[in-house]
């Protein structure tokens, strides 16, 4: 349930900010069809995050314990900073074409603006961190819905309101902490 819990919440506060909750905004203000983009966000959440849950896992078995804790504490601690980067929306994203419909436009639009992210790579760290990879995947998943749910349905009143700063300040010591304890716990305890 630790992992569950932990990849929740610290998902849900890495997305406040992220280029995937921008892109929410710009497609629920685009399209005014939230069910569908919100399927399609938990479609493209849903894939992308089980093979980077699987990544994940394979680097944990393959790297082995030892390295891969000294691996989890840099990324985790390289992820505590980076949250505190402001993200921003590329025009190519910001204006995805409507081929696929409202739902395929947003799986694909969101699969691919998720590719290298923030979440995504922190998925891969958990997942490598914890020992069940769908406990990790689920919590990812609904921390990116937690985030982008609302985004949707308030859209364009949302976005100014929220302390960005404050929400990435503490996601980002979150990462810190789980870096920390990667460093400095015992080893037969953190990996497994």
């Amino acid at each position: 349930m630790e992992a569950f819990l932990v990849s929740a919440g610290v998902v849900a506060l890495a997305e406040i900010g992220d280029k995937t909750q921008l892109l929410a905004f710009v497609l629920a203000a685009r399209y005014r069809r939230p069910r569908p983009i919100i399927l399609g966000i938990l479609v493209a959440t849903l894939v992308n995050h089980a093979i980077a849950g699987a990544v994940g896992r394979w680097l944990m078995l393959t790297v082995g314990p030892t390295r891969m804790r000294w691996a989890l504490a840099a990324s985790f601690l390289g992820m505590a900073a980076w949250i505190l980067v402001p993200d921003k929306l590329d025009d190519d994203e910001a204006a995805p074409r409507q081929r696929f419909g409202v739902f395929g436009t947003t799986v694909i639009a969101f699969f691919l603006a998720e590719m290298g992210d923030k979440t995504q790579f922190a998925t891969i760290a958990l997942a490598a961190r914890y020992p069940s990879v769908w406990m990790v995947v689920a919590g990812t998943t609904l921390g990116m819905m937690l985030a982008n749910v609302p985004a949707v349905l308030i859209s364009d009143r949302l976005a100014g309101r929220l302390p960005t700063r404050l929400v990435h300040a503490i996601a980002a010591l979150i990462f810190a902490v789980l870096g920390g304890l990667m460093l400095f716990a015992p080893p037969d305890g953190l990996l497994g």
